[in-house]
């Protein structure tokens, strides 16, 4: 039985392996489930026993790379009594940076950004993400209500979650699109401090 988890989880990992090297070269809606599992060296029917479909083997491919919800909600809240603000700015330093050190993120977040069309085919993966998105927007507002009374005067905890969003997209789609724009590891504390100065009157860090 062992060996037969063993297997299964073996053809799991490669043809998720198979999916994120076809989906960079050709996109993924150029990508079909029978060229994943040729590169993977199984059957399609290997495919549908790990996989419902495109959607549902793209959205995995993502999760290797993100924290999922729960987890993420879980790191924040951690740091909720303390260091709220704290707590959100080293998650995003840490996303950022991981761009310069973790290759699969790199190649991950260029599908998502550069080689992905959300067809009919990837509705529910589409769906799946907007859902993360908007539960990350949602978590750092939680975090910045905390904070409310620093914030600058027009700015809602809201408003500053929708800026800290499109900052993180922007540095990431920025970032692999063309990789000398900036380095993240050096760059990330500088770049979400700046936002965070923007944002609470007396930010230093904390």
């Amino acid at each position: 039985m062992r060996r037969t988890k063993e297997d299964a989880e073996k053809t799991r990992i490669a043809l998720l392996g198979s999916a994120e090297k076809l989906f960079l070269e050709r996109g993924v809606a150029h990508t079909s489930l029978d060229q994943i599992a040729r590169d993977a060296g199984v059957t399609r029917g290997a495919v549908y026993w790990h996989f419902q479909n495109k959607a549902h083997l793209f959205h995995e491919m993502l999760n290797q790379v993100r924290l999922p919800p729960e987890q993420m909600a879980e790191r924040l809240c951690n740091g909720l009594q303390q260091q709220p603000l704290r707590a959100l700015r080293d998650l995003c330093i840490e996303g950022i940076s991981a761009l310069a050190y973790d290759e699969q993120k790199r190649r991950i977040m260029t599908i998502l950004l550069h080689r992905c069309e959300f067809t009919d085919e990837l509705r529910e993966a589409e769906e799946r993400h907007h859902a993360f998105i908007n539960q990350f927007i949602d978590l750092c507002e939680k975090l910045l209500e905390n904070a409310a009374e620093r914030l600058y005067p027009g700015m809602t905890p809201r408003l500053a979650a929708l800026a800290l969003h499109a900052l993180l997209v922007g540095l990431f789609s920025d970032w692999t699109r063309d990789a000398e724009l900036f380095d993240p590891a050096a760059c990330s504390p500088a770049l979400i401090d700046s936002l965070f100065r923007g944002l609470i009157r007396d930010w230093d860090g904390v």
